[in-house]
């Protein structure tokens, strides 16, 4: 028996005894039921980036602006916004009915002080105050921004679904210390939090919020924009970390929705008539990440050389099989492919003929020594696992000398934030994923970052990224920041401060006839059935 069909025949076989925590899940309402990636451990969509945590945000908590699925701004809980003074004058009015879960109404003193903890922690967010003489409450309705130079993309930042999301709740949550996780889910979103049944590690529960009040626009909802129309009564999360279980659940109908499939059940999962498969727009793009503090790597010839070897076919190819090749992209630059910001600057430096033995040539003519190259292999996450063996054997290849080092996903996300050289515990080669939204553009774009011993793990340092990245956020509209995007790109592959392996697409599946998924975040307020 292949290792595909032992999966599925394991996960029937549970199934078919019963799964645990789900006999509760089938009452007389109108529910969702639904599989996320991982469990649910924190709660605060400002004081963590983590995807789950992000997602639980879009049910609770609402944003003053949403995108639509041009990633573009729309007022959502903002009834307008005005700029005047050359753009250093932003006014923002609340839209009438607007109310927290406590039955509070929504001020503008609570989205004032949420967006000064949001600002905290969040890239964009911290760029904007910098820019922001005062943030201040005019009245209940209206805030304002008094800025010291223009912040064209304020109303971006203010709509960020991702990174930290800038989620609006009562100023005495929002004034509560940023270095401590608010843990009272009070938010104005579609549905509410209901902490009596969160289980952690088995399931949590959101309920319909009655008191939401949708925007009145007569237009389909497009990503985050439009109204926010809840179809469900409740939307039951069920955390089922074995991924067979979670297939054979839904096809027996125990379950509605499993967040994301791995290729293994892509085969049979598309020929079942039962079920139908989601692409998500916004792919994981696979990142390799070399440590800019110690040798090697602290040496851009070596990894320009290292650049010009990887072949991101041959990547995709061992992290999602050669099966459905529609679900990954290996041509795959700085950000999302077919996106505002894509271009192909520069494009032949990871496209062009791969010369292995002229990389290893342009390794020795660099100065390498010999120094050990000490490569993470997280074997319990098949994908980076993936990626860390074939990494393991181009370098081997490329003349390095390699230790690679074993272990589980969590030690190696502990290991990776280790700045001592490789021989003192610390890592020369780690693997991750920038996920969704954060591929877009520059603000939520960790794995571009150029600011030394500050930046994310690997810690690259590039004044031109930093300040193409500044340029960015500054640029007056919108083919201004696509010719920026294609410097920042240009100079992603002159700095290399990570090397982008290909873009690989989720993909959710749901029982027929549940329809509406949104495909660029998992959102539960337009998704329904006949």
């Amino acid at each position: 028996m292949d290792r595909r069909s032992f999966l599925l025949a394991t996960g029937a076989s549970a199934a078919a005894f019963g799964l645990p925590n789900l006999a509760w899940a089938a009452p007389a309402k109108k529910v969702f039921r639904w599989v996320p990636q991982a469990d649910l451990t924190l709660l605060d969509p400002m004081f963590t980036t983590v995807a789950m945590t992000q997602v639980h945000a879009q049910l609770v908590f609402d944003t003053l602006f949403g995108l639509d699925e041009q990633y573009q701004p729309t007022p959502q809980m903002a009834e307008s916004a005005k700029s005047e003074n050359d753009g250093l004058l932003w006014t923002i009015t609340l839209r009438d009915g607007l109310k927290f879960h406590d039955g509070s109404p929504v001020r503008a003193q609570d989205a004032v002080a949420s967006i000064q903890r949001w600002a905290k922690k969040d890239l964009m967010g911290r760029s904007l105050m910098q820019s922001t003489e005062s943030l201040t409450a005019l009245d209940d309705k209206t805030l304002q921004f008094k800025l010291k130079k223009p912040f064209p993309l304020i109303l971006n930042a203010l709509g960020r679904q991702s990174g930290n999301m800038a989620a609006i709740m009562p100023e005495r949550l929002a004034q509560l210390p940023e270095t401590e996780a608010v843990k009272e889910m009070v938010g104005s979103g579609p549905f509410t939090f209901d902490k009596d049944k969160w289980v952690s590690g088995s399931r949590v529960v959101y309920n319909k919020f009655d008191g939401y009040a949708p925007r009145k626009e007569d237009v389909k909802p497009s990503f985050t924009s439009g109204p926010k129309i809840a179809h469900v009564d409740e939307v039951n999360w069920h955390i089922i970390p074995d991924r067979a279980t979670a297939i054979a659940a839904l096809q027996a109908n125990e379950v509605d929705g499993v967040e994301m499939v791995d290729p293994d059940f892509l085969p049979i999962l598309s020929q079942d008539p039962n079920i139908h498969l989601v692409k998500r727009s916004l792919p994981t793009i696979g990142v390799m990440r070399l440590n800019h503090l110690h040798a090697p790597f602290n040496n851009p010839d070596i990894r320009r050389a290292v650049l010009s070897a990887v072949n991101q076919t041959e990547y995709m190819t061992a992290m999602n099989g050669a099966d459905f090749p529609e679900y990954w992209s290996d041509r795959c630059g700085v950000f999302v492919p077919g996106s505002p910001m894509d271009s192909d600057a520069g494009m032949e430096k990871l496209t062009g003929k791969r010369d292995i033995e002229a990389a290893r040539k342009a390794i020795k003519d660099a100065g390498y020594k010999g120094e050990k190259v000490v490569l993470l292999d997280p074997v319990d996450f098949p994908t980076w696992h993936a990626a860390a063996l074939v990494t393991a054997d181009l370098f081997k290849r490329l003349g390095f000398n390699v230790d690679v080092q074993t272990m589980d996903w969590g030690t190696a996300v502990q290991r990776r934030n280790n700045q001592e050289a490789p021989e003192n515990g610390g890592w020369s080669v780690a693997f991750t994923g920038n996920t969704g939204p954060n591929n877009l553009d520059p603000a939520g774009h960790l794995a571009m970052r150029g600011n030394g011993k500050q930046a994310w793990f690997g810690w690259p340092t590039s004044e031109r990224l930093e300040q193409l990245r500044l340029d960015w956020f500054n640029a007056p509209d919108l083919e201004t920041q696509k010719k920026i995007g294609r410097e920042i790109q240009l100079q992603v592959f002159e700095d290399v401060p990570y090397i982008p392996l290909g873009a690989t697409y989720p993909v959710t599946a749901l029982r027929k006839p549940w329809k509406d998924f949104q495909p660029q975040m998992s959102l539960f307020y337009t998704v329904n059935k006949d």
